[in-house]
């Protein structure tokens, strides 16, 4: 049996202008719960989506926020589940992937704000410290990204020699730490700068080339060569 245009939910087609709006203009033709209300529809094909998109935007604040969310707290906005949080989580991994292609493609160095904006997805909002190190070749492309060591919300320990190692075993030439602060604060203590330079001092006694030392948080970053540390 045939539906009726009359017997389709409301909101049919307000997906469809959405879905033409986008198609026409791109993204910057819809607002931020415009674009997660049509996303949403992957997830929710049965019900309006504007609710549930507006209450995530409210309550996380943008459309990075409700990404860079757990599933905990996306769980506990009215309308969302488990196969919604779990979709959201998915699309925020792909698009995480797919920026972590782009700078596994050419020199870091070539597009640095590709990189910052990699890292800042995938480490500035996480809850608890983590130290990571990006290896690279000489010519400054990505052999390889380690996590060195995953700490508690203001702490993670690193041994340099570990470092060292790591550059080593790779044949790496260059290499860039990073770690995040998770409670948003992108300077660097003074166990930061002293941890930084037993780094570079047994990098140099190598020949291998410590680019930068890189903190991230969500929103901002803090790097030691741009400030005269390196």
């Amino acid at each position: 049996m045939k539906v009726s245009l009359k017997d389709k939910p409301h909101y049919h087609g307000h997906r469809e202008r959405l879905r033409q709006r986008l198609l026409q203009g791109g993204i910057n033709a819809l607002k931020d719960y415009e674009s997660l209300e049509l996303l949403l529809t992957y997830a929710i094909p049965r019900k309006d989506t504007k609710p549930v998109a507006k209450a995530l935007i409210e309550r996380f604040g943008s459309l990075r926020g409700v990404f860079e969310a757990d599933a905990e707290e996306l769980l506990r906005v009215r309308g969302v589940g488990e196969r919604t949080a779990t979709f959201l989580k998915i699309v925020r991994t792909v698009f995480e992937y797919s920026l972590k292609e782009d700078v596994l493609k050419k020199p870091l160095f070539n597009s640095p704000d590709r990189v910052i904006e990699y890292l800042k997805l995938s480490l500035g909002a996480d809850p608890n410290e983590q130290f990571r190190l990006l290896l690279l070749d000489n010519q400054n492309r990505l052999l390889r990204e380690v996590t060195l060591s995953e700490g508690t919300v203001d702490q993670a320990h690193v041994y340099p020699r570990r470092v060292i190692e790591e550059a080593l075993k790779h044949k790496a030439s260059g290499l860039i730490l990073v770690h995040n602060h998770p409670g948003g604060r992108e300077s660097p203590s003074e166990a930061d700068i002293k941890l930084t330079r037993k780094i570079l001092n047994l990098a140099s006694e190598l020949n291998l080339r410590l680019l930068d030392h890189l903190i991230v948080t969500k929103n901002s970053y803090f790097s030691f060569k741009s400030e005269g540390l390196l």
